[in-house]
């Protein structure tokens, strides 16, 4: 009896041990990057040895991976969740408000502007400022969590995009002829005169470099530290007002009105890659925050997920979008007319399906969707204001201080901003695959050079074959044994031209060779070791 009480008593802590290593490995599970290689079946002793110090590092990576999600991101996002017949996509806004607690109910809202609109909209890194741009020159910036106005003001022409630049002191505007920088108090700093009418910004945080794209389909790149004007290419495509950076490797996409899509980078006057995505205008675009996915969307009424490591389509569905947008988690925003759509993938390979639908009042056109970083909130610019709906499980749930904070000080801006100019990324690291940066190219492999015995045996061998090739019978006249042997000495003379001019070039480097041998003997004895360094 005693026995089984001793028994009882230890057996709780090793299930629950138990299901910690068992909630362990499942972790372990998502970070693991496939089924591991077929080590039994090689034969080669080497490739065999590299495989398994590769597979065993993997195996320690998704490990540290799981237990860093174990104890350091603690929260988890939560999706709507149906139940018998029900369809997630049929439940509305105002049930979602009325079970979430206070704080998330006000994080859904709509500012009717009906005067100023349509209205684009931009928010920072760590989500928490807002930046809003009306078409006839209305700008204002909003503190997203205490729903503050900073500052509003007009501008008194043309507004065609607007964002943040490396955080919220500062935001340029794309005006009616040149695009525009402000602070965050609504003093002009500077004025891009020789970026044109722009239709399009982007930013690239990590480069500090402002992207646009102009009415004429000219692409400009300005450095935001120093001022100057990094690259300007023209496309030669066309007026383009689509417009995307991947943020995975920093490479623009822009989309044509012929159905192509280009990607660019600023050390390149050609496009890296040039596809042809639709038979109609791109109307939007988007990429996934994995870097390895792309939604394209066209007129004719096709919206299409692409493969960017072997560029091919994964699905195509029926659908027009007027804007396209991935959440960190990778929810797909679809905005067109008076409704927006928010497709999820279920099963984990890219085939995306309906998962919320939000209609908004008859005659809305929606401009731009945009997901707010650390929150489960879509913002709406549409031509009558703005309108924010929530969307459960869109938003990473946990962040990192050290990348974006959305409760920083400003001592911690401050810091911030001086370490991200201090890890300032050059141009020339923008490229379609950046893990290939720190890799040591491949040595090309000289081809061996015959010897002088092979050289001679193959002319000899040559010389041999053109004797015994048979000459064509030509007509009365010209068949002549002179003419014979003359084409003879022609074609050996042929043969032998390409052996002889080898040995040519190899003389001609020896005595090079030997001249500065003699040249390096002249100088001085302790300025000799410097002669190969001054060449």
């Amino acid at each position: 009896m005693e026995d089984d009480k001793d028994s009882e008593l230890i057996s709780p802590p090793r299930v629950a041990k138990k299901d910690a290593l068992d909630e362990l490995d499942s972790k372990v599970k998502k970070y693991l990057r496939g089924s591991g290689a077929d080590l039994e079946g090689l034969k080669d002793k080497k490739l065999r040895g590299q495989l398994a110090v590769r597979e065993d590092l993997y195996g320690k990576s998704a490990k540290a991976a799981a237990k860093a999600e174990k104890w350091l991101m603690p929260s988890e996002e939560g999706y709507l969740e149906a139940e018998g017949l029900e369809k997630t996509w049929r439940i509305k806004q105002e049930s979602i408000i009325q079970e979430v607690d206070i704080l998330s109910s006000r994080k859904a809202f709509d500012m009717i502007l009906p005067d100023l609109g349509p209205y684009t909209l931009d928010y920072t890194s760590n989500g928490r400022y807002m930046a809003v741009a009306g078409r006839k020159g209305h700008l204002a910036i909003i503190d997203m969590h205490s729903m503050d106005l900073i500052k509003e003001m007009q501008v008194r022409e043309t507004v065609r995009d607007i964002t943040f630049l490396h955080n919220e002191l500062i935001f340029a505007a794309a005006q009616k002829k040149y695009p525009c920088i402000y602070n965050r108090d609504g003093v002009e700093l500077h004025s891009l005169k020789e970026h044109g009418a722009t239709l399009k910004l982007q930013f690239l945080r990590n480069h500090f470099l402002l992207a646009s794209i102009n009415k004429f389909g000219q692409l400009h790149y300005q450095d935001m530290t120093m001022g100057e004007m990094v690259a300007n290419y023209r496309t030669g495509l066309g007026r383009c007002d689509v417009m995307q950076v991947n943020r995975w490797n920093a490479v623009v996409g822009l989309g044509h009105s012929c159905g192509k899509v280009t990607m660019w980078k600023p050390t390149s006057s050609a496009p890296l890659v040039k596809m042809l995505c639709h038979h109609g205008a791109i109307t939007a675009m988007a990429f996934h925050p994995g870097g390895h996915l792309m939604a394209t969307a066209g007129q004719e009424r096709r919206i299409k997920l692409w493969d960017l490591r072997k560029f091919e389509v994964l699905h195509t569905y029926t659908g027009n979008a007027k804007s396209l947008e991935f959440s960190q988690k990778g929810l797909l925003a679809v905005g067109n007319g008076s409704s927006v759509q928010i497709w999820r993938d279920q099963s984990g390979d890219h085939k995306y399906s309906r998962y919320m639908s939000h209609s908004m009042v008859k005659g809305y056109q929606v401009q731009k969707v945009a997901f707010r970083a650390y929150e489960d909130v879509l913002s709406i610019g549409h031509s009558m204001g703005l309108s924010s709906i929530l969307v459960p499980g869109s938003g990473e749930p946990n962040f990192d201080s050290w990348v974006a904070n959305p409760f920083e000080t400003g001592r911690q801006r401050r810091e911030k901003e001086v370490h991200s100019l201090l890890d300032k990324l050059p141009p020339e690291t923008i490229m379609l695959d950046p893990t290939s940066i720190g890799n040591v190219r491949p040595e090309k492999k000289k081809k061996e050079q015959p010897t002088k015995k092979e050289s001679e045996a193959e002319m000899q061998a040559a010389i041999a074959a053109a004797k015994s090739a048979p000459l064509k019978n030509k007509t009365k006249g010209r068949n002549k044994p002179s003419k014979r042997e003359k084409k003879k000495h022609e074609g050996i003379a042929r043969v032998k031209r390409p052996f002889l001019d080898q040995q040519m070039k190899e003389q001609q480097q020896l005595l090079k060779k030997k001249q500065r041998i003699s040249d390096d003997s002249q100088l001085p004895k302790s300025l000799r070791k410097f002669v190969p360094k001054l060449e």
